[in-house]
């Protein structure tokens, strides 16, 4: 992964950084290494995560559709 530094500005790499590996799902994958998971625990976990993917499509799916109503789009501030 690679992040530009410009006009010296770490501050500003350094969030464009966290917002990519956040992005990547990295800081849940360490969070679920730091410690053991029991296999009952794990299949419960991707059981839901599962069930979530396939509502989430569901529902982007009726929304295509025109069945449920398109989320409001939300303007980005401080962009150029």
């Amino acid at each position: 992964m690679q992040v530009l530094v410009r006009d010296n500005n770490v501050d500003q790499a350094l969030r464009v950084l966290k917002k990519k590996l956040q992005r990547e799902g990295v800081f849940r994958e360490m969070k679920a290494r730091s410690a053991y998971e029991k296999p009952s625990e794990k299949r419960a976990r991707e059981k839901s995560e599962a069930i979530r993917r396939q509502r989430k499509l569901a529902r982007k799916k009726m929304q295509r559709e025109g069945l449920l109503p398109m989320p409001k789009k939300v303007a980005v501030r401080g962009r150029r």
